[in-house]
């Protein structure tokens, strides 16, 4: 009984560990591009479908921002327009360019990624974000027998028991 409930501790402290981490949130401001989105400093001509970014020098980390992908929220107008946030409260976007020095926003996302999140308008606007991973935890525990006092005698009771997890995590930086 004891290996089962240190199995257990050990697996709920573990999935714990990822779910109560600190999020913080970056700022700063996104702008957007227009197709077409490849070449792409990232990946060539591979096309990564259209809920992308291209990353400032605020990001980039000499090309280890490739890939990376970052939950961008809009906060607000860095602009005359009143209202520019709109429709979903956030979305994850794939960074798979480069956005040259003299790039307007820390982030530059697709036209498809920034009209989701504000009116592209409003041509620029301010964020959150942070980087994103979306963890999936399969945690198995195999058959384990366990002894129980019954009356005197020992019975063998066969467990198999699997969880499963799932948490998005999010990674300062």
């Amino acid at each position: 009984m004891a290996k089962l409930s240190i199995l257990l501790c050990i697996a709920i402290a573990f999935m714990l560990s990822f779910t109560l981490r600190e999020v913080v949130a970056h700022t700063g401001t996104a702008t957007f591009y227009t197709p077409p989105y490849v070449p792409s400093a990232c990946n060539g001509y591979q096309k990564d479908g259209v809920m992308i970014a291209a990353a400032s020098d605020a990001i980039w980390d000499d090309g280890a921002a490739c890939g990376r992908k970052y939950k961008v929220k809009c906060t607000g107008a860095t602009n005359q327009s009143p209202h520019p946030c709109r429709g979903k409260k956030y979305v994850v976007v794939k960074v798979v360019d480069y956005c040259p020095s003299g790039c307007e926003g820390t982030i530059d996302l697709s036209q498809e990624a920034f009209a989701s999140i504000a009116d592209p308008d409003a041509g620029k606007i301010k964020i959150s974000f942070h980087q994103y991973v979306n963890l999936i935890i399969n945690l198995s525990i195999q058959e384990h027998d366990i002894s129980l006092a019954d009356m005197g005698r020992n019975m063998a009771v066969g467990l198999i028991g699997i969880f499963n997890f799932r948490s998005e995590s999010y990674v300062c930086g």
